[in-house]
């Protein structure tokens, strides 16, 4: 797995934001607020998000509506595992990230821990 590229970003930026199924119409008009696409990107942008699995689709006449299969928690979550795969050193990576987080961010992490029932020091 890899991150999404900008143009992808995007689209899942506004249908996990959304929090409901849309045709490319509805995301190629809310992106062009910001910059002009071709329908036909959008489109493509779409149909590549389907195809590599981040969304699910359903017939909608003759168009397309879109659904993120992942939450964005769950897509971020699955990157930074990836990350902690790849970083040869999960303790050194860990602690590095630990010595960065604010004390909301701290909190937030033993909440998740104790919910998961790891014992904390």
């Amino acid at each position: 797995m890899r991150g999404f590229g900008e143009l992808e970003a995007a689209v899942m930026e506004r249908l996990w934001s959304w929090g409901r199924p849309a045709i490319v119409r509805e995301v190629l008009d809310d992106l062009n607020k910001d910059r002009e696409l071709a329908y036909t990107t959008v489109m493509t942008v779409m149909d590549n998000l389907h195809r590599k699995g981040w969304l699910a689709r359903e017939r909608d006449g003759r168009a397309y509506r879109y659904r993120p299969v992942a939450s964005r928690q769950e897509y971020n979550a699955e990157l930074m595992r990836e990350i902690l795969d790849r970083s040869g050193d999960q303790a050194g990576t860990l602690l590095r990230f630990v010595e960065n987080v604010t004390p909301e961010e701290a909190q937030a992490i033993r909440r998740a821990l104790r919910s998961r029932g790891v014992r904390q020091a």
